[in-house]
């Protein structure tokens, strides 16, 4: 378990059963990025969104839906999933919010509960839910015995959160900036004169770039520095413009050639890549290879759909078009943007910003874990030549992509159907958007000393 000093700027959300908990959940999380997902409902029943209240970043779990409880079982297994989702949740969490119901009152698991968090030694908040107006504020007074401050909040009606995260903001442990010392990449890519130079001035609210009607004028790629955010927080990048990129066989000089190879090699060397896309012509073979490109190197992608002011379709029917051509990009978030007038490019930058903080995002171990035992418990694998996979034990091993190593009897059983089933699971619980997800099946060192263990025990899957 994570010592105090370990703790990362994880909130978790815990409590009883049916007092709001995943409420609270999403009116924390409230959508700051105007995009459009593959999936509908995607920022719901999520177990950890990232977070920025009033310019302080940290990530918040919730545990609604950790453990799915049986309204059928006996009131011990009910109280031992709630301790159960606690402890999953506080592994990693360096504070929690104690959701309590006001209607109810204070009752024997809300205490239990408390007992947990203080046994833990976690910074604490409680929060007194369905406080729907001042006139109920006075009934939060009994959650005192509880012995950690009370916040009365209604999720119903967005009242009370300002006063009930600052508290728990102060709390986290500060975070070294890796990105200021190292930066992120963002590559701006696409095909030629779709108005990647246009794009980048407006974000840059700067002339910078040279920007020309005539196809090709970036012959070289751009190393811009960019920052979003405010304060120490802030997450710094080298946004780069890239020369467009055509069909090879329509590459007629020596220096565009040149040029196309120094854009490939930026969405080599990028964490993640912006893909412009031409709202009047829309999804294209070369656009289709492009994003290929960004896939096979494992980036990060945002679709931004330049010239929006050009087109009379709503966003998400253009939105089904393009996953419909590009549907190994589903996971990608799209965002419309006009360079010409302006129109949602802080939308661009906060999507670009919100990928970027996926790519590199820590799972806390215990959700992570328990997210994908639930999924395995939940859906089994086929059988194999008689046998079956069996999964163990789930850890993040690293980031950009974000690779997970899963510990199995033998990896050899995992078929690629189910790994596109597990990675799905993640996306579900973990939003991950845009961001691409590694998996690497390990056999546990026991399984090893079998005879029939005498195969490749490790196979990697990307996804």
């Amino acid at each position: 378990m994570p010592t105090p000093a370990q703790k990362r700027r994880i909130v978790a959300i815990v409590g009883r059963p049916n007092v709001g908990k995943s409420a609270i959940f999403n009116r924390l999380a409230r959508a700051r990025i105007a995009i459009v997902h593959a999936e509908s409902g995607v920022t719901r029943d999520r177990l950890m969104r990232e977070i920025v209240w009033r310019g302080h970043a940290f990530d918040l779990v919730d545990t609604g839906g950790i453990c799915n409880l049986d309204k059928a079982k006996l009131r011990d297994e009910i109280e031992a999933g709630v301790r159960r989702q606690a402890d999953v949740a506080l592994e990693d969490a360096a504070a929690a919010i104690l959701v309590v119901d006001i209607e109810a009152g204070l009752l024997p698991l809300d205490e239990e509960v408390a007992g947990l968090l203080r046994a833990r030694g976690c910074f604490t908040v409680v929060a007194v839910n369905k406080a729907d107006h001042a006139g109920r504020d006075a009934k939060a007074g009994e959650f005192a015995r509880l012995g950690f401050p009370v916040y009365p909040v209604s999720a119903l009606h967005d009242r009370g959160f300002d006063a009930l995260v600052a508290p728990v903001v102060r709390s986290l442990p500060d975070v070294f900036n890796v990105t200021v010392a190292s930066p992120l990449r963002l590559a701006v890519v696409g095909r030629p004169n779709v108005g990647k130079s246009s794009y980048i001035n407006r974000l840059l609210e700067s002339e910078r770039v040279i920007v020309s009607a005539v196809p090709g004028t970036t012959r070289d790629s751009i190393d811009v520095p960019f920052a979003i955010g405010e304060g120490a927080q802030a997450r710094h990048y080298l946004l780069t413009d890239t020369a467009g990129i055509r069909r090879v066989r329509k590459i007629d000089t020596s220096v565009e050639r040149f040029g196309v190879f120094r854009a490939e090699q930026s969405i080599a060397r990028a964490d993640v890549a912006a893909l412009l896309l031409d709202a009047e012509q829309g999804p294209t073979a070369q656009d289709k290879r492009i994003a290929a490109t960004i896939m096979e190197h494992d980036k990060g992608c945002v679709l931004v759909v330049n010239k929006w002011d050009l087109a009379h379709v709503s966003p998400r029917e253009y939105s089904k078009e393009i996953y419909r051509a590009l549907p190994f990009m589903a996971h990608c978030p799209i965002v419309f943007v006009s360079a010409k007038t302006g129109r949602d490019i802080r939308s661009s930058v906060d999507a670009v910003d919100h990928v970027a903080s996926q790519v590199q995002a820590d799972l806390p171990t215990g959700v992570l874990n328990r997210t994908v035992i639930d999924a395995f418990e939940r859906v089994q694998p086929p059988m194999v030549g008689g046998k079956r996979l069996k999964i163990f034990y789930a850890t993040q091993v690293g980031h950009k992509p974000i690779r997970v190593r899963i510990f199995v009897n033998d990896p050899c059983l995992a078929p690629q159907a189910y790994c596109d089933y597990l990675v799905r699971t993640m996306r579900e619980k973990f939003g991950l958007e845009g961001a691409p997800v590694r998996l690497r099946f390990s056999a546990r060192k026991r399984e090893l000393l079998r005879p029939q263990a005498s195969r490749s025990k490790s196979r990697r899957f990307s996804r």
